[in-house]
């Protein structure tokens, strides 16, 4: 059966994840029952990363297997189709070799997370950005942030549900940057790494916004990952404001 990668593009809100559920709506399913109406299931698609509730992608990777050799032109049209009115896109699909994996053939998960810096609630952009009422320190916060960039044991901020073998992970970047959103100053966290923890973005950006509004400090942080115990952390901030911005492969899937 040929083996097809498909780049997702999607909007949380509406899904209870990317994971399929009984009863609940989730990314995955929407994807396989759109797989469905072109050819007779059941299909299971394998994705590169499981995002939790109310998180976005603007990269996800996942791959199907399909009784047709498809054009991978045609198979994104019919599955956009498919798909419509749900904010889920296929961004593009690629026929890979039948041993490629979604998952455990990527190298590399980046992610994005937005704050909004303002008062007045997120309009245009609620359920998309973390508001929060008070200007942030980049600065302070990027001090703190190259504390946790290497290899380290990331009990602290792992979930307590995470089922991953071991806490210890290595933190290729995790850069903090202030840019000039459309309404309204925002804060960027761009994280990089092969794999990550249950949690762990979003303990990471509930902690340094903390040392941003200057109740932390790059010390604490410092100590939070000393002690490699999860009441030590910060606050774990919402998943709204979170993308899955995109994954790594050795060679380029998608031209």
């Amino acid at each position: 059966m040929p083996r097809f990668a498909l780049k997702v593009e999607y909007h949380g809100e509406p899904f209870a994840g990317w994971q399929r559920q009984k009863a609940q709506p989730s990314v995955q399913g929407a994807i396989e029952e759109a797989l469905a109406r072109l050819e007779p299931g059941p299909h299971r698609i394998a994705a590169a990363g499981r995002t939790d509730a109310g998180v976005h992608a603007l990269g996800q990777v996942a791959h199907c297997d399909l009784a047709r050799d498809w054009d991978p032109f045609r198979l994104s049209e019919a599955l956009n189709h498919h798909l419509k009115p749900l904010p889920v896109a296929i961004l593009a699909a690629a026929r890979v070799d039948d041993d490629w994996h979604a998952r455990f053939s990527a190298i590399e998960r980046r992610y994005l997370f937005r704050i909004l810096m303002r008062r007045a609630p997120a309009t245009h952009d609620h359920g998309r950005v973390w508001r929060v009422s008070q200007r942030l320190d980049a600065a302070a916060m990027q001090r703190a942030a190259d504390r946790l960039t290497g290899r380290h044991d990331f009990t602290t901020f792992r979930s307590s549900i995470c089922q991953a073998a071991s806490p210890v992970k290595t933190l290729d970047a995790l850069q903090v940057e202030e840019v000039a959103g459309f309404t309204g100053p925002e804060i960027h966290f761009h994280v990089r790494a092969r794999s990550f923890l249950h949690n762990q973005v979003r303990s990471f950006v509930g902690t340094l916004e903390r040392v941003g509004a200057g109740a932390w400090t790059a010390d604490d942080v410092q100590a939070a990952l000393e002690a490699r115990d999860r009441a030590a952390c910060g606050p774990v901030c919402p998943p709204q404001g979170l993308y899955l911005a995109g994954v790594g492969y050795p060679a380029p899937v998608f031209g």
